[in-house]
């Protein structure tokens, strides 16, 4: 995680290149890793930062070019990292860039506009960002403020399929506050940084099993673990990372597909959406060997959501000790199955949507008001175990604040208002992720 000579790379080889009389290089580069895919096409960065290095280094009176060091260098994503720069001139100003190249082959970037100390020392986790893609005191804004590079494909989203890669971030170093034209300045200095979504020793096991797909992770060790089952939202398929995740801090958590791409426009009536779907799913959990079968809970996103709180409210099959919806709601024809209720939600994009001032299609209009009729929500009255709602204000695409208070509102009149827990966030939209994750 440290990296002299303004800018060069780090790696895992026990090689240095090294030049007469240029003692301030070193430059070690691993071809083993995921880092090295994208050297090459960042090598020119490191090769002109050495007129950079020697004028930084006559300007201060020093025989040192300015050093990054990330802290730890390998970890989880949402696992704290220190981040400081040294060697730079007193009170200099800096900016720090991130950039990472996502498996579709897009750049994702970020950056911070800082000023050394006295000592000529940055510390991102005590010094404030004074602009960029995000400005205050943000130990981690380079990494959660991560956007699309300018002229990037439109209509990116930010989501780690394979979990056994790490995701890999380059943290520049360049001279002045700078916003845009990074690929076109030699840095100062540069550290890679790996962040995993699962950790050594947690098993993933594809499932395939009763009819029901997904892919279970185990934590290293013996077990029995608490365990939950992991359900994303209506826009379908296996989405991995978040259980991956769980597993790493813990919990035995199943990853579970339902609306398959591979059904495309029929996927609403796919058996998959049908409620013994997921009881099957729950059970083929609970049954595991190194589960605790009596620590189970459901975890639910979107659409998830929905089906987490009907399953706990009307199957006799699904018995969580708690459930985790994020961004959801409670309104759903109850009377009909789930695919029905999908189906219908389906059926009143055309009318119900509208689109903003950006051209961004707006959902939350599909099931406002919050219906009074029993029969179009969730009696949430009768969830017996602790429920926690996690709530972005901005939601464009569900009305989850407003399902929120409903919901509080039906609990405290059926006197279980005890067990309900939410989490609000002012400004949040509707995808919340694991902490610190780009999105």
């Amino acid at each position: 995680s440290t990296h002299r000579a303004c800018g060069q790379e780090q790696a895992r080889s026990k090689k240095a290149v090294s030049r007469p009389g240029q003692e301030c290089l070193l430059i070690k580069i691993s071809i083993t890793s995921a880092a090295a895919r994208t050297f090459i096409t960042h090598l020119h960065r490191q090769t002109q930062a050495w007129s950079i290095c020697t004028s930084t280094m006559a300007m201060a009176g020093k025989g040192s070019c300015p050093l990054i060091t990330i802290q730890p260098s390998r970890g989880l994503i949402d696992e704290k990292f220190q981040i400081t720069v040294k060697n730079l001139l007193p009170g200099q100003a800096v900016t720090l860039h991130s950039l990472t190249q996502s498996e579709d082959s897009d750049f994702w970037e970020a950056f911070g506009h800082y000023v050394s100390d006295g000592k000529g020392t940055v510390k991102v986790a005590e010094d404030v960002s004074l602009g960029g893609s995000y400005d205050g005191l943000e130990p981690m804004g380079l990494l959660w403020s991560m956007k699309p590079a300018p002229g990037s494909r439109p209509g990116l989203r930010f989501r780690k399929k394979d979990v056994n890669t790490p995701l890999v971030m380059r943290i520049y170093v360049y001279k002045g506050h700078m916003r845009d034209g990074f690929n076109a300045e030699s840095a100062l200095a540069c550290a890679v940084t790996e962040r995993s979504y699962m950790a050594p020793g947690v098993r993933r096991t594809e499932i395939s099993q009763d009819g029901v797909l997904g892919t279970l992770f185990v934590p290293p060790g013996p077990g029995p673990f608490p365990a939950v089952l992991d359900m994303w939202g209506g826009g379908g398929g296996l989405v991995e990372y978040r259980s991956a995740l769980l597993a790493s801090h813990g919990y035995a958590s199943l990853a579970l597909e339902y609306l398959s791409h591979s059904e495309g426009q029929n996927a609403w009536a796919s058996q998959s959406l049908e409620e013994q779907y997921f009881e099957t799913a729950f059970t083929i959990l609970k049954d595991h060997p190194r589960v605790a079968s009596d620590r189970m809970a459901l975890l639910g996103l979107s659409f998830g959501s929905s089906i987490a709180l009907r399953l706990t409210v009307y199957s006799k099959v699904v018995n969580p000790r708690c459930l985790v919806c994020i961004s959801g709601s409670h309104v759903q024809l109850v009377g009909n199955s789930i695919s029905n209720s999908f189906h219908e939600f389906n059926m009143n994009i055309n009318g119900m949507t509208r689109t903003d001032d950006n051209n961004n299609l707006i959902w939350r209009n599909l099931i406002l008001p919050i219906p009074t009729e029993a029969n179009r929500k969730v009696q949430v009255g009768r969830i017996k175990c602790p429920l926690l709602l996690i709530v972005g204000e901005d939601d464009q695409n569900w009305p989850t604040a407003e399902s929120a208070e409903d919901m509080e509102k039906m609990m405290e009149a059926a006197g279980n208002r005890h067990l309900l827990t939410t989490l609000s966030y002012p400004g949040a939209g509707h995808l919340i992720e694991p902490p610190y994750s780009p999105h």
